[in-house]
């Protein structure tokens, strides 16, 4: 891992840039010297790690004494994408405009994303539990597919956030049974493009014995701030 930039924020948390091989990442930490537990952060469907709502969340999360990272998936952000990405981020434009891609739409274009990115961020994770700066549990927060892969297959993972409002892939909704870390799931109601009842299918499916469903009124962009509140006390329980 080599930090390429670092500034200090006017709330005392620090940012710094970094890069894994070719993954950029980004980690905020707060103003303590002392080791503190890690939220590993993505946003839904692969958006970049700079992404102003996830940005406003890492730097809160932060600010409450919670190291924070995040890294841009392949295909995203500044990373390069192959022909077949470009193809199939095309027809899932395409298929949005249209009224809402089917399954087989959001397939080709997300499960080979999430299918790349696990394994992307296992590796962030060896590297970012080295540094002096964080100890203790880790904890996941945000995008749902991405989380699942990770949390059925990384024993460091003790408690994870998910947003319902993001496509979930089968061979994750499969992989949702092994899952068994308290969760907290987030689910727009009226969520467009996002069916509710897979949603709920898939609370069910957890294999979790702690997990809770937190629904709100509301379109894709609506959950309320105060969840970021809920989720910080939730966190708080587990990784602490």
């Amino acid at each position: 891992m080599r930090f390429t930039s670092e500034q200090r924020l006017d709330d005392g948390v620090r940012e710094r840039e970094f890069s894994l091989g070719e993954i950029p990442g980004t980690l905020w930490t707060p103003r303590t010297a002392a080791p503190v537990p890690l939220i590993l952060m993505a946003h839904n469907n692969g958006l970049p790690k700079n992404a102003d709502r996830l940005v406003a969340r890492a730097r809160l999360s932060a600010a409450a004494g919670y190291a924070v990272a995040s890294i841009d998936t392949p295909g995203c952000g500044d990373r390069p994408r192959s022909p077949d990405e470009e193809r199939a981020r095309a027809d899932f434009r395409q298929a949005m405009q249209a009224g809402g891609p089917a399954d087989e739409v959001f397939e080709s274009f997300i499960g080979p994303l999430v299918e790349k990115a696990v394994p992307e961020w296992r590796a962030t994770l060896d590297a970012l539990v080295e540094l002096p700066e964080i100890g203790g549990p880790v904890g996941y927060s945000g995008w749902a597919a991405v989380g699942i892969g990770l949390a059925a297959v990384e024993p460091r993972i003790a408690a994870a956030g998910f947003f319902a409002g993001g496509y979930v892939p089968r061979a994750q909704r499969e992989a949702a049974r092994k899952v068994t870390v308290p969760l907290l799931l987030l689910l727009q109601w009226d969520d467009e493009g996002n069916p509710r009842q897979l949603a709920l299918d898939l609370f069910d499916a957890f294999g979790s014995t702690e997990k809770t469903l937190h629904a709100n009124l509301g379109g894709h962009l609506g959950t309320p701030w105060f969840e970021r509140e809920d989720g910080d006390r939730f966190f708080g329980r587990h990784l602490r």
